[in-house]
């Protein structure tokens, strides 16, 4: 039985309540209050409307399956949300279902005396395909440019793979396959890519997705006998994101409609870009077909964020917020303690400024292991000083016993400074304590050590790398 339209408004009325609530006032202010429910009363299905084909992306995006839960829970008899743009004002829209063998949805032509419907499928727990009224805008994240991002070794290839397929002209190579583990940059930079693009092609129509949306629109679009427009809006942009191929895996049909998309995109010059948690090779489940055309472009991956880039991105980070003082050992903290994604110790930083500034109290180490100490110890990879010595005297060959000697010569001197520089970022021994487990040095020259290592890191490529290297058979 279709529900009443005084039943769907007071449904609204609550869900928006609700959002505003769990959104916060600047979200939903900014994507969620232009949203207008449409009230034609002919089925079970809520039908909401924005002002513009890029908030309608966006909330498709972030909060479709969100409404679909937040009306169910009110209103049982509910099939599905649909979520649409509002090409006419102020008379309402009226969207129709197109079916399968029509051509491509036809753009509002000018004013006249009724507005032009637009093509709208609606369907269960699924966002409908929407003809576009301009290029379509992807809902990209302003905080991940090209500027925003760290730069190191470990991602160096990736980045600039990425500037340069987001350059005019023709592309030089195509798709772009970039992988890495959860939090390592992959989305950061295809959306730093997207923002680029559009900053040279205006009008390009670019479209950002995950390949589970891409799995979901795709089965929309066959339930509704609609793949026609499905193909044509994939089919016709000027750059195409993917993210997560790995979430298709053993979804044959949606193998076989996104094969074809790749090979169309490609055939056409035109620009791709997929990420996975692996590369194309290590993708199980995923069709040979893809993999081998996953394989014709560029692959790069983005290695772990050795502890000079966590470092780094915590600068960059708070570099964000000019209202919070973090001391620089709590920095050193985190980023030691902190190394499985860059997401997390984003998140360890923000939780630290975040109680400081609900609390009112200043941010010191004491606040900071209070903070965070469930966090700490769950990320927490006890280094101790006999595996750095330990360490450090295999890879410079010596015997442990040299760094805790009085001999002085170069070739001990160094390595024992680089195991004292060690011991300072990844232990939590005070300098004293650093000292006296290197033959009852004092404080003052484990100091002296951590300066001149610091100084000849960027001076000296081999101390470098060998202390990078170090660090990653440390933490491993």
């Amino acid at each position: 039985m279709a529900m009443t339209e005084s039943e769907a408004q007071r449904a609204w009325a609550r869900v928006r309540s609700n959002l505003r609530e769990s959104a916060g006032a600047r979200l939903f202010e900014q994507w969620l209050k232009p949203m207008d429910l449409i009230e034609d009363g002919d089925a079970d299905t809520i039908r909401l409307a924005l002002p513009s084909a890029f908030m309608t992306n966006w909330v498709r995006n972030h909060y479709a399956d969100r409404l679909v839960l937040e009306f169910r829970a009110l209103l049982p008899n509910v099939r599905g949300v649909s979520i649409e743009t509002r090409l006419a004002a102020p008379a309402p829209v009226k969207l129709v279902a197109e079916p399968a063998e029509a051509p491509a949805a036809r753009m509002p032509g000018p004013v006249a005396a009724a507005p032009q419907p637009a093509v709208q499928a609606v369907l269960p727990l699924a966002t409908p395909v929407v003809a576009k009224p301009a290029a379509e805008r992807p809902p990209l994240d302003a905080r991940f440019t090209f500027d925003r991002f760290v730069v190191d070794a470990a991602n160096r290839v990736a980045f600039n793979a990425s500037r340069a397929l987001a350059e005019p002209g023709v592309p030089r190579f195509s798709p772009l396959f970039l992988h890495s583990g959860t939090g390592q940059g992959k989305t950061h930079l295809m959306h730093a890519i997207g923002h680029a693009f559009l900053a040279q092609h205006p009008d390009a129509t670019v479209i950002c997705m995950s390949a589970e949306r891409f799995m979901f629109d795709f089965v929309a679009a066959m339930r509704a006998r609609d793949t026609h427009s499905f193909k044509q809006r994939l089919r016709g942009a000027d750059l195409l994101l993917i993210d997560d191929l790995q979430f298709i895996a053993g979804k044959d049909a949606t193998q076989e409609e996104f094969f074809h998309t790749v090979n169309e995109i490609m055939s056409a010059g035109k620009r791709l870009v997929i990420s996975a948690d692996r590369c194309p090779q290590a993708l199980d489940g995923v069709e040979a077909r893809i993999v081998s055309r996953m394989s014709v472009g560029l692959v790069a991956d983005i290695k772990a964020p050795d502890l000079t880039l966590r470092r780094a991105i915590l600068d960059r980070k708070l570099s964000d917020l000019p209202e919070a003082k973090v001391p620089a050992e709590v920095l050193d903290l985190l980023a030691a303690r902190i190394h499985a994604n860059i997401r997390e110790l984003e998140g360890a930083l923000n939780r630290v400024v975040a109680y400081a500034q609900l609390t009112g109290d200043s941010i010191d180490m004491d606040f900071a292991i209070a903070t965070l100490g469930d966090v700490l110890r769950g990320a927490q990879r006890r280094v101790t000083i006999d595996e750095i010595q330990k360490l450090v005297s295999q890879h410079f060959e010596l015997k442990p016993l040299d760094l805790v000697s009085a001999r002085r010569s170069r070739a001990v001197a160094r390595p024992r400074q680089i195991a004292m520089y060690l011991a300072k970022r990844l232990t939590t021994r005070s300098l004293p304590e650093i000292g006296r487990k290197f033959g009852g040095r004092d404080h003052s020259t484990v100091i002296h050590a951590v300066r001149k290592i610091e100084e000849l890191r960027d001076q000296d490529r081999d101390i470098d790398s060998a202390v990078r290297t170090l660090m990653r058979e440390l933490e491993a």
